[in-house]
C-alpha cells in the first residue's frame, strides 16, 4: 500500500510538474526525447537492415558454399584479381566427382549465368534478362518456389532438352494474358517450351539472383548455346550442407580436400579455387550494423546527458517549491527513504515522458517502410528505450531528492 501510495503521488507530482510550466518541461525534456530518439532509431533501423538482408539472403538456403574462381570480397585489402583469373574454373567433371564422394553434402549443382539476354514470344520481348544454365539439383539449393507448371525431371536435364522455366516478371511481359505454358521463346537463336513459371520473389535489400528476370534451362543447353559459339563460360558450383547439426567447417573442408584430390594439388600448393559462404555477407554486414549502434549510442548519450542536467534542474526547483510540504511531512512521521523515493519517482517519470516522447518519433519512421525495408520498433527496443529514459530519471534525480530527504523539518516548514 505504501509502494501504490508513493507510486501514484510521485506520479501526480509529476504531471502536474509538467501542466504548471509546459513549455518549460518541455525544452527540459527535449535533450532526453532527442537521445532516446538517436539511439532506439539507429537501432530500430539497424535492425531493419538486418531483417531486409536475412530475407533477401533467404533465396541461397541455410549452410550453402559457392566453389569458383572468385572469393567474395568486402574491400577488404588488396584484392589480387589476376591471381584469380587464372585459376581454373569448376567442370563437370569436379561437379560429378563431389557428388559421388561427399558425405557432408546433401546437395551440389554445377551452374553458369549470363546477363544482358533477350526473350522472345511473337512481337513481345523481355530486355536485359538473365539465362541460368544448371544441373537438376540446383532448385534444392536456392529457393526457387514453381508457381505455375512443374520443374525439370533428371532426364530432362541429362538430356539438356530445349526447356525453360521463366521468371514471374519475364512471363508478366512475354505473356501478358497469362497463357505462357505449352507455348515457346526464343533467345540467341534457340527456341525453348515453356513448363513452369516461378513464383513471384520481388525485389530484395541486396543485389541477389532473382528469380523474376531470369530463364532457367539444363546445363548442357546452356553449354550448347554458348560453348559451342565459342563464347567464354564460367562455370560454378553451389553445394547446401545437411540441415541436421552440420558444422559448417566440416562442410567447406571436405569440400577443399576433394577439389585438391581432383585436381592434383600438393601439399605446399595454394587452392585455385574459393570457397565462399553466404553467411560471410552476414557477417560482413554484423560490423557495419555493430559500428552504426556504437555511434548512435554515442550521439545519443550525449544527448540524454543534456537532457539528465534539465530534469535535474527541475527536480531541484521542484524540492525549493515544496520545502514547507515536506517540512510538514517529515514533521507528521514521514521517513527520509519516503522522502527519497517520492522525488526519485516523481524524476523517474518527468525522464519516462521524454522517453515517450522520444519513441513516438521512432514509431513515426515506420511512415518510411518500403517492401523491402520495414521499419518497425519492436518490443525489444521499446524495452530498451524506456528502460534507459528510467536509468537517466533515477540518476538526475538522486542529488535533488537526498537533498530534500536531509531536510531538517523544522526548517523546512520556516520556508516561505
Amino acid at each position: 500500500m505504501l509502494f501504490l501510495r508513493l507510486f501514484f503521488e510521485s506520479f501526480r507530482f509529476a504531471v502536474h510538474a509538467l501542466k504548471e510550466n509546459i513549455l518549460r518541461t518541455i525544452l527540459s525534456l527535449l535533450g532526453v526525447t532527442i537521445g532516446i530518439f538517436a539511439i532506439i532509431a539507429i537501432f530500430t533501423l539497424v535492425d531493419a537492415l538486418n531483417n531486409g538482408i536475412q530475407s533477401s539472403l533467404s533465396v541461397f538456403g541455410d549452410k550453402v558454399v559457392y566453389v569458383g574462381k572468385w572469393p567474395f570480397s568486402f574491400g577488404e585489402g588488396e584484392y589480387p584479381w589476376w591471381k584469380y583469373y587464372r585459376r581454373p574454373s569448376p567442370n563437370e567433371s569436379e561437379y560429378k566427382f563431389i557428388q559421388d564422394n561427399a558425405k557432408w553434402v546433401k546437395s551440389i549443382a554445377i551452374y553458369e549465368a549470363k546477363g544482358g539476354n533477350t526473350f522472345q514470344y511473337r512481337n513481345n520481348s523481355f530486355e536485359d534478362g538473365k539465362i541460368v544454365g544448371a544441373s537438376f539439383e540446383y532448385n534444392k539449393i536456392n529457393s526457387m518456389p514453381i508457381g505455375e507448371g512443374r520443374y525439370f525431371t533428371t532426364n530432362e536435364m541429362s538430356a539438356g532438352v530445349q526447356k525453360a522455366v521463366i521468371g514471374f516478371e519475364v512471363a508478366q511481359q512475354l505473356f501478358p494474358r497469362g497463357d505462357a505454358l505449352g507455348k515457346m521463346i526464343k533467345t540467341k537463336g534457340q527456341k525453348f517450351l515453356v513448363i513452369g513459371i516461378f513464383e513471384k520473389q520481388g525485389e530484395s535489400l541486396i543485389p541477389t539472383p532473382s528469380n523474376d528476370e531470369l530463364v532457367l534451362i539444363p546445363y548442357h543447353s546452356f553449354i550448347k548455346i554458348y560453348a559451342s559459339k565459342g563464347r567464354w563460360v564460367s562455370t560454378n558450383l553451389i553445394a547446401k550442407g545437411y540441415d541436421r547439426d552440420t558444422d559448417m567447417g566440416e562442410i567447406l573442408a571436405e569440400l577443399r580436400g576433394l577439389l585438391r584430390i581432383k585436381r592434383g594439388l600438393r601439399p605446399k600448393d595454394d587452392d585455385n579455387f574459393a570457397l565462399n559462404r553466404t553467411d560471410a555477407i552476414v557477417e560482413f554486414i554484423d560490423k557495419i550494423t555493430g559500428s552504426l549502434k556504437i555511434a548512435g549510442g554515442i550521439i545519443g548519450m550525449f544527448s540524454i546527458l543534456v537532457g539528465g542536467f534539465s530534469i535535474a534542474n527541475i527536480m531541484f526547483v521542484s524540492v525549493k517549491e515544496r520545502t514547507s510540504q515536506i517540512g510538514i511531512q517529515k514533521a507528521l512521521g514521514a521517513k527520509n527513504y519516503f522522502i527519497l523515493l517520492q522525488f526519485l519517482c516523481e524524476s523517474m517519470f518527468l525522464s519516462f515522458f521524454g522517453g515517450i516522447g522520444g519513441l513516438f518519433l521512432v514509431s513515426l519512421l515506420s511512415l518510411l517502410s518500403t517492401d523491402v525495408f520495414v521499419i518497425t520498433l519492436n518490443f525489444q527496443n521499446l524495452v530498451i528505450g524506456l528502460g534507459i529514459s528510467a536509468f537517466v530519471g533515477i540518476i538526475s534525480g538522486l542529488a535533488p531528492a537526498v537533498s530534500a530527504a536531509k531536510m531538517d523539518p523544522v526548517e523546512a516548514m520556516r520556508a516561505s
